[in-house]
């Protein structure tokens, strides 16, 4: 704790300096509140703050009723709580935002208010706001606002107007047909390549044991049959048909619901859904991205990749004023099933394809196994790309409902560099800004107020925010500074953390980083962002400081990572499986083979112990030895 609070000065005083004033009382008032309330002062206090002051930057005035949790000057109203670098930004006097507002200071402003809003924290512990520990109660009220959802979803649909469903359906048809036609041939010809992942299933497999995987669903059988997915090919048909366990859907596996570290004041809720569903969905989810990478015009509304179209436009917008830049709470949560349906029922191959990997169940801690209504939560790979073409829609269906006429397809192009969705990040233009969130409300989609900006000229989108065309996007504190060198997660978070402050501007945090880090593991060498040792990163570079005896490569001594995958033993016929499943399956259901690559692989690179051992490492430590700084 002491070591955050130091940390916390150090860049209240080296910003302070950037912008001409002085932060020692604001200092002191941090030490002391953080004395009393603990580490949910800097989390949630500071946080809901610095969210008061993007308001203020949006509207163009301050509201004092925003953050009661702060002083406020009696002449003026403005909170006494970092007075000097608000001063700068808003009028002393009025609160009214300065005509030409000092970029540094806000950034400092957010720096110092939002750098430890995503800090999060163990899950397990006694709990309180003094320990900075999510309670138990707060993974309750996150379980319950997940069996909200579902009712919420259950209400809206039954009082959407089914002639709202039929034009979103014919927006939908007029921006994805195309796409969607491509999807349902590899459906009905069988070019689907299933494929595993390294995480959790809700059948609790290990990362091998998914390639031996005899569990499937009557729903599953229908479109891909399990002789076909679930064996390397027909010669073994006969002998692990037997095995096969084909479930009907009332014995069908849940997904599971858990909470995962997010912030201290909430954790994230995700679904781990079942082996085999998730082994299909990965099948649909290459599809659809190979179908809209394909179309010049879907691949530039929608991202499933790449963020930085939509970090340029927020870019424009703060610029420009033209874009806005909106932001949906709980966005994969309310997406209702009977939206995706609507889209594509009239592809029967395809909507028979999403129906079947589409897990129907939750198990929710302290709720018990619950119906979804949702199409999916977080953890589904269909979640992510139907989420985004469902708001998609409804941006071109507000437009529409905004214009009083039938877009055609040559008007949607030329809205395609103005709008452009990555997941619930939204783009649209300013003009139609109002009637898209009322189309959004119109389908049960909660705009998070707080983090969308249309007015002023702040904009923010998918991790980035600007002002007035300036980058003001700031360093955020991920967990508590490692105390021990034993720590291995804290210590390569916090190399990662004196990284981002330095090539931040921040280089007094850096250096404080630096000490910091020089007590707790001693060896802090120069490196390039690309070594395999944990140091710092520096615009003068790295220096050897000895040379490798045989391979007269330079060389200095650090902590390197070590995370060697569980131990998962996987022979006979489920290694078979694994193995071709890269190669032979791409042939057999008729798509491209894997291309040789241009440079040949370095036999040291290649994981030659994946049948030994394979999925996400259980324990990460930290080694100290002689590597190369670049």
């Amino acid at each position: 704790m002491k070591s955050l609070m130091s940390l916390w000065s150090v860049t209240a005083n080296e910003l302070a300096v950037r912008c001409c004033t002085s932060a020692t009382l604001d200092i002191r008032t941090v030490g002391r509140r953080v004395e009393h309330e603990g580490l949910s002062f800097l989390a949630i206090t500071l946080a809901n703050y610095g969210k008061a002051i993007e308001k203020w930057l949006d509207q163009g005035f301050v509201v004092p009723s925003d953050c009661p949790s702060f002083k406020k000057d009696r002449l003026s109203g403005l909170p006494v709580f970092l007075r000097g670098f608000l001063g700068r930004v808003f009028h002393a006097h009025s609160g009214v935002l300065l005509d030409d507002p000092d970029i540094e200071a806000i950034y400092a402003l957010r720096q110092l208010t939002l750098g430890f809003s995503k800090i999060a924290l163990p899950q397990e512990g006694p709990g309180g706001p003094s320990t900075g520990v999510v309670t138990p109660r707060r993974e309750r009220r996150a379980m319950a606002g997940f069996v909200q959802c579902e009712q919420d979803i259950r209400r809206s649909d039954k009082l959407l107007d089914p002639q709202f469903l039929a034009e979103f359906k014919s927006m939908s048809e007029l921006l994805f047909g195309g796409m969607f036609a491509k999807v349902d041939r590899d459906v009905y010809w069988q070019r689907l390549l299933p494929k595993h992942g390294p995480g959790a299933v809700a059948d609790r497999l290990s990362s091998n044991a998914k390639f031996r995987m005899r569990t499937w669903t009557s729903r599953l059988q229908r479109i891909m049959p399990a002789e076909g997915v679930l064996v390397p090919n027909s010669h073994f048909n006969d002998e692990l048909s037997k095995e096969i366990d084909i479930l009907e859907p009332g014995a069908e596996i849940p997904v599971r619901v858990i909470p995962v570290p997010k912030t201290l004041k909430s954790p994230r809720i995700i679904a781990i859904e079942p082996a085999a569903m998730q082994y299909v969905q990965q099948a649909l989810l290459a599809s659809i991205r190979d179908a809209i990478n394909e179309d010049d015009f879907l691949n530039r509304i929608v991202g499933l990749d790449d963020q930085t179209p939509n970090q340029r436009l927020a870019m424009e917008g703060s610029l420009s004023g033209d874009l806005a830049t909106l932001d949906l709470s709980e966005a994969s949560d309310r997406v209702s099933y009977q939206h995706v349906r609507a889209m594509i029922e009239d592809y029967p191959d395809l909507l028979q394809a999403v129906d079947a990997c589409r897990s129907r169940k939750a198990d929710v801690p302290g709720h018990g196994v619950i119906r979804l209504a949702k199409f999916a939560s977080m953890g589904s790979a269909l979640c992510f790309p139907f989420e985004a073409m469902v708001f998609s829609t409804l941006i071109y269906l507000g437009i529409q409902r905004e214009l009083g006429t039938p877009l055609t397809r040559k008007d949607l192009k030329g809205l395609s560099g103005r709008v452009r969705v990555f997941g619930d990040d939204l783009i649209v233009p300013k003009e139609y800004v109002l009637s898209v969130v009322d189309e959004l409300h119109l389908f049960g989609y909660v705009v998070n107020a707080s983090k969308s900006f249309w007015t002023g000229r702040f904009r923010e989108s998918c991790g980035k925010e600007y002002f007035d065309g300036h980058d003001v996007s700031i360093v955020k504190i991920r967990q508590q500074l490692p105390a021990r060198r034993t720590d291995a997660d804290g210590v390569i978070a916090a190399f990662a953390l004196r990284n981002q402050l330095y090539w931040a501007g921040l280089w007094k945090s850096a250096a404080w980083m630096d000490d910091y880090l020089k007590r707790v593991v001693k060896h802090v060498p120069n490196v390039a962002s690309t070594s395999p040792l944990q140091g710092r990163e520096s615009a003068l570079g790295w220096k050897a400081e000895r040379i490798h005896p045989d391979y007269h490569s330079p060389l200095v001594r650090g902590y390197y990572v070590v995370a060697k995958p569980p131990r998962d033993p996987l022979d006979g016929v489920g290694a078979l499986h694994k193995c071709l499943l890269r190669t032979a399956k791409r042939s057999r259901f008729g798509l491209k083979p894997i291309p040789e690559p241009a440079v040949p692989i370095d036999v040291a690179s290649v994981d030659t112990e994946h049948l030994e051992r394979s999925g996400r490492p259980e324990h990460v430590g930290i080694k100290l030895g002689w590597r190369t700084p670049f």
